[in-house]
């Protein structure tokens, strides 16, 4: 009998002031950022779903370039990522989240926006569903996405943190 390994995806926490996140990384790459203050099972949740049969390890070595990275960003001091991304989602999803890393840092795009850049103007509610179902919050930059008169919606972090995010990338809210 073949000893068969399971996939690892290490996890560890990142703090930045009064947040608390619970990030997982594969081999290939960073695959969850959890919300501010978010729940363990959030993580564990994802992971049945999206990465099947897999062991789950604490591991803050294996994270530390992510997290070095999105402290960076947090801070103001760092407007892109280097590290790689692992986000299992249907083809549709990849393909919002691959035009969410088209937004550039510090501007927003409307839900109808992200629409037209895949050449699907009629499919606003099927990109918004994508978008909230985006495992990577911060890094694939779904809180750069408002509604179409301007208001802040819906986000997986809370529209506090969208807020804070928006506001640091317009250079509002700087820390440092």
């Amino acid at each position: 009998m073949k000893n068969v390994h399971k996939p690892i995806i290490y996890w560890s926490t990142l703090k930045y002031e009064n947040w608390l996140f619970y990030l997982a990384a594969t081999l290939k790459g960073l695959c969850y950022v959890g919300s501010p203050n978010g729940p363990f099972n959030g993580m564990t949740d994802l992971a049945k779903r999206r990465f099947p049969d897999f062991e789950l390890r604490e591991d803050h070595i294996v994270l530390n370039p992510y997290k070095e990275e999105l402290f960076e960003y947090l801070k103001g001091k760092r407007n892109s990522f280097t590290f790689s991304v692992d986000a299992k989602g249907t083809s549709f999803q990849q393909e919002i989240w691959n035009a969410l890393n088209q937004i550039p840092y510090g501007e927003t795009y409307t839900y109808s926006q992200i629409a037209e850049m895949i050449q699907r103007p009629a499919a606003v509610r099927a990109v918004g569903t994508a978008i909230g179902a985006n495992p990577v919050l911060i890094s694939v930059p779904c809180h750069r996405v408002i509604g179409k008169n301007g208001a802040l919606t819906g986000y997986r972090g809370g529209l506090e943190m969208k807020e804070h995010l928006l506001r640091l990338e317009k250079g509002d809210d700087m820390n440092g």
